[in-house]
């Protein structure tokens, strides 16, 4: 096995959940799609003792017959300080950033993780909790009964990426996100199924490529219907034109991480709301415009 072929052991640590860690690290990880990695996450490093346990391990790995990378958003000073002392790479996120910060501000930084202190906090936390609860329960069409509450609704066949987006944007965003799954009943319809049709300014709709379907569905239900390229190509191709005949947002999940899709939905999201308050703007001044012509003497 060449070297370019090794398996990359990658590790994400950090003092509090890990989440900034994954994102920034694997924001840099995608620009090298032929490579290969192994990813862990160790979050809430409790002090001392457990990062000098962390960096022998690491010193272990290191050892083996290819060098980790490791990403570390550790605040703690003491925690980072231990973290850097195997001999395996850091990446430090914290150091590299805040002392710069703190050059800016010309204040020291408290350095210590992040934790839920003040109310905003912890209202903000049972926010996403809700947001999370209300996006498994609306998972893939299981529950209807509050679609009036959902932010977005995510329309696909099936196994197109739609849990893992669903539950990204409501883990990391706070969004209320139903998905629906597009069955063969539905795409030989010209309207989008009736549960979803007059929520159709929240709809996007989620496609990939006829090979990665079959490949993916194959590895559910190896050899079936439902998984041969003849039937994925159909229902992509009647998917498409659903989406197309309705209007409906279109992102491509084959090329794409969860991130990526996320960040689409959310600028396409905000732009609808721009165009939408936009033209309930432009109605209101033609209201009043008419009206005060009216009101005008002969």
């Amino acid at each position: 096995m060449g070297e370019d072929e090794r398996v990359v052991p990658v590790f994400f640590l950090s003092d509090s959940t890990g989440i900034s860690a994954e994102t920034m690290g694997n924001a840099l990880l995608l620009q090298f799609p032929d490579r290969t990695f192994e990813r862990s996450t160790i979050p809430f490093i409790a002090g001392v003792e457990q990062a000098r346990e962390i960096a022998a391990m690491l010193d272990e790995v290191a050892a083996g017959p290819v060098m980790p990378l490791v990403f570390s958003t550790a605040a703690d000073d003491d925690v980072r300080h231990e973290l850097n002392r195997t001999v395996a790479p850091v990446i430090d996120f914290f150091d590299m950033h805040m002392n710069r910060v703190e050059g800016i501000l010309g204040q020291r930084g408290i350095r210590r993780a992040a934790r839920l202190h003040g109310v905003g906090d912890i209202k903000r936390y049972n926010a996403r909790m809700a947001a999370v609860e209300f996006t498994i329960e609306h998972d893939d069409g299981q529950s209807l009964r509050a679609l009036d509450k959902a932010d977005v609704i995510l329309l696909a066949p099936s196994r197109c990426g739609k849990t893992p987006t669903s539950m990204y944007l409501a883990l990391q965003h706070g969004l209320y996100v139903a998905n629906y799954p597009l069955v063969e009943e539905d795409l030989h319809e010209s309207e989008l199924p009736a549960p979803v049709r007059e929520y159709a300014d929240r709809c996007f709709g989620l496609v990939t490529t006829v090979d990665r379907l079959s490949r993916v569905r194959n590895e559910r239900r190896p050899g079936s219907r439902y998984s041969s390229p003849e039937q994925c190509r159909w229902e992509l191709r009647r998917t498409k034109e659903l989406f197309e005949a309705h209007r409906l947002p279109i992102v491509d999940s084959s090329a794409k991480s969860v991130e990526e899709i996320s960040a689409i939905i959310l600028q396409t999201k905000k732009h609808r709301a721009r165009s939408a308050a936009a033209a309930r703007l432009s109605s209101s001044q033609q209201t009043r415009s008419t009206s005060s012509r009216g009101d005008s003497p002969a």
